[in-house]
């Protein structure tokens, strides 16, 4: 993933350079990733990341209820 020069201005960018989130999906499940690059979020019918390791993780936006965001110190 490459970034872009365009900043969209997402609210996320005001929590730092990582943070956490917990995505909520249907049926009641919950993951939580540490360590996102907030530069590398992209979304589209997919939401993408990558970890600070350089893991990527690709989630099904049609799944996902809603997203808490923590800034990570």
């Amino acid at each position: 993933m490459k970034t872009t020069d365009i900043d969209l201005k997402s609210s996320i960018a005001e929590q730092g350079k990582y943070v956490t989130q917990i995505f909520h999906f249907v049926g009641g499940v919950k993951r939580t990733y540490d360590g996102i690059i907030v530069d590398s979020i992209r979304q589209g019918q997919f939401t993408k990341f990558k970890w600070k390791n350089g893991a990527m993780v690709m989630i099904n936006d049609a799944n996902v209820l809603m997203i808490e965001v923590f800034e990570e110190k």
